[in-house]
């Protein structure tokens, strides 16, 4: 009897036990279906640490059943995904966090609803006492792994405060690992951030237009540099830095990311030149997603073909490129001579003075007056054809420009600047520069150009005065000369005078003419202006280099000589008139003419003419002296430059050629 009573009791406090367990497991899975929505129940409780805004924790009361507690915990990471999640929605969706932020908070929405709707499923069967905690946990761990997944993103996100190309890069390297379940989650959370960012990007290549209001695109454009800077300053950074690549760039992009750069600038110039041009958009265009069958790549590659082939006909053709670089070429290449002949003559004057005494607006009239009068008149551009004075010498040009590969800087640095410098070292030539060609014709190229014109303009003066003192050789070849000064003075005019027209010719037709021949060709197959601009300036610095103007030893030593060149101009006058004058003594005295005898009884008359004679026989003996010395200290310079450039070897022969027949 006693033991049947004691059977019952334990059964009713086993029953006992029982319920409460399952009543204790009830409320735990209703606390658990609050939780999974971030809410707290009864036993369910949320820790947050103070000042760290993504991390939360989940704590169930410890008065609970251990076996549930255990199982409520394998829960918790779920819940404190979805908290997590949930805040990150609320927050990035606020403007100032970007467009990308924004369309992945809508897509994170979007998954959130999913979410819930299942959470709601499941407290569906709960009501209808279907489910248990076990059962609870059975449906959950699908999503575990995906939820996990985007909070590990998130958290990032925020830790980092990314947005923009940051965001789309750290989903597509999320995307790579995890299971086949949730790298399609990220991608397609990808693809949904992306769709906001390639919004930008269609508007950038398709009509070269920066629609970014949040900074999030990887083109950064620089308001402050302007086109007008190409034709006004030397170090004009407005082609390569109006429109650049930002460090953060999407990693899909980052191969193309240069082409994209490209095409927009390209359409931005067609735009500034009030010319609305859209690259044509079909529906297999709409940059609306990016994947393995690289689409937007092809979108991209069709649009670069397109701006690239209308900047292009529109510079070439309406803008006439060619057409101005042959028009500079006549002029500040002296292609066409005719014209400067006439202007060196008529401003011979004004050239003479110092650079300082110069009146800038004489010589451009004289300058006008030479081309209307010239064949000049028929280029319809010589009206874009302007001159300046310089302040320095093409030397001390040369060595300010710090940007030009100048062999032996060192040197350059030291360079003697004459003492009073004339309009004939620092005239120069400019031309008239509109946008778009200044694209290519900038002022950095129209500089270059302006050096090279300058030393060629110094070296026809040098020829023109040695042409000069070589007709008054040829005016008194009728005087029986042989074997005096003037017959010795006509010999070292002759080898003057060939070593200046062996340097002209080296200039114009070894270097200027087929450099200019080789570029023209490359210019009619470019197939962008980037190509235009490329070898537009390799011709420039291709002509620098072989004008010797780069190499300071070189130059240096050829300015040496046309110095002696000049002087020795200025004094064939004197030279000449008093070799004349020595003989009509000689003929006053004896009746004879050109003997070389003296005869003349009278002493004084006869010191008087030797010591005229010695000194013109003096001053001819040292300007032959000093050329010829100059000359062969070239001699090894050019030699040994010669076979470092290849492109010397003409000057050295014809220069050398010179020095062998002295």
């Amino acid at each position: 009897m006693v033991l049947v009573e004691n059977y019952e009791l334990y059964e009713i406090l086993g029953l006992h036990i029982f319920g409460r367990k399952m009543q204790h497991e009830l409320i735990l899975i209703d606390d658990l279906l609050f939780a999974l929505v971030g809410i707290e129940g009864r036993y369910i409780s949320i820790k947050r640490v103070h000042g760290k805004a993504d991390v939360v924790s989940f704590q169930v009361d410890a008065s609970m059943d251990l076996a549930l507690q255990e199982l409520a915990k394998r829960i918790f990471p779920l819940c404190e995904s979805y908290l997590l999640i949930d805040e990150f929605v609320e927050s990035r969706s606020q403007f100032k966090h970007g467009l990308v932020n924004h369309a992945f908070a809508a897509a994170l929405r979007a998954f959130l609803l999913d979410y819930q709707a299942m959470v709601a499923q499941l407290e569906h069967q709960f009501r209808l006492r279907r489910l248990s905690i076990q059962g609870l946990w059975f449906y959950c761990q699908p999503m575990m792994g995906s939820m996990q997944a985007l909070s590990t993103v998130i958290r990032k996100v925020s830790a980092n405060n990314y947005a923009g190309s940051a965001v789309l890069n750290l989903l597509q390297s999320q995307a790579m690992a995890g299971d086949s379940a949730v790298r399609s989650l990220l991608e397609k959370m990808t693809h949904s951030a992306s769709n906001a960012y390639l919004s930008i990007l269609e508007r950038w290549i398709y009509e070269g237009v920066i629609d970014d209001p949040y900074g999030e695109f990887f083109i950064a454009e620089n308001k402050s540099l302007q086109k007008e800077s190409l034709t006004q300053d030397y170090d004009a950074k407005y082609w390569r830095q109006r429109y650049s690549l930002k460090k953060d760039i999407p990693s899909f992009l980052a191969n193309i990311a240069g082409t994209i750069l490209t095409t927009g600038k390209y359409l931005n110039v067609m735009r500034e030149c009030g010319y609305n041009v859209q690259v044509p958009v079909s529906e297999n265009s709409k940059l609306m997603t990016f994947g393995s069958n690289h689409q937007y790549l092809e979108c991209v590659k069709a649009a670069y073909e397109f701006a690239s082939g209308e900047l292009l006909s529109l510079i070439k053709e309406k803008y006439d490129l060619i057409g101005k670089l042959r028009s500079i070429k006549h002029y500040l290449l002296l292609d066409q001579g005719d014209f400067l002949v006439h202007f060196m003559d008529i401003a011979r004057e004004e050239l003479l003075k110092k650079h300082d005494e110069i009146s800038v607006e004489k010589l451009q009239s004289l300058l006008d007056l030479a081309l209307r009068t010239t064949a000049a008149a028929a280029d319809p551009c010589h009206e874009d054809l302007t001159c300046c004075v310089e302040r320095a010498s093409v030397l001390k040009g040369l060595s300010r420009l710090k940007d030009l590969d100048i062999k032996n800087v060192s040197h350059s640095n030291d360079l003697e600047e004459p003492i009073s410098i004339t309009g004939l070292e620092t005239f120069s030539l400019s031309y008239k520069i509109q946008w778009p060609l200044s694209i290519v014709i900038s002022r950095k190229a129209l500089t270059k150009y302006q050096l090279i014109f300058r030393f060629l303009f110094h070296c026809k003066h040098v020829e023109r005065q040695l042409c000069g003192a070589w007709q008054m050789h040829q005016g008194v070849r009728a005087l029986n000369s042989h074997g005096t000064a003037i017959s010795r003075s006509s010999l070292l005019c002759r080898s003057i005078l060939r070593f200046i027209n062996s340097l002209l010719h080296y200039l114009t037709f070894e270097v200027l003419e087929p450099n200019w021949h080789v570029m023209h060709g490359r210019l009619q197959t470019a197939k962008s202006i980037d190509e235009v601009i490329q070898h537009h300036d390799f011709f420039l610095d291709k002509c620098l280099k072989e004008c010797l103007l780069l190499l300071p030893e070189l130059i240096q030593k050829v300015e040496k000589l046309k110095s002696l060149c000049l002087q020795y101009a200025a004094a064939t006058q004197w030279l000449i008139s008093s070799s004349i004058d020595i003989p009509k003594l000689d003929e006053q005295s004896d009746g004879s003419f050109g003997s070389g005898k003296l005869k003349s009884k009278n002493p004084s008359q006869v010191l008087k003419v030797m010591t005229r004679n010695s000194a013109v026989t003096d001053s001819i003996l040292k300007f032959e002296r000093e050329f010829n010395a100059e000359l062969q200290t070239l001699r090894p310079i050019l030699s040994s430059s010669s076979q470092a450039e290849p492109y010397l070897t003409h000057l050295a022969q014809w220069i050398l050629g010179v020095g062998n027949d002295q």
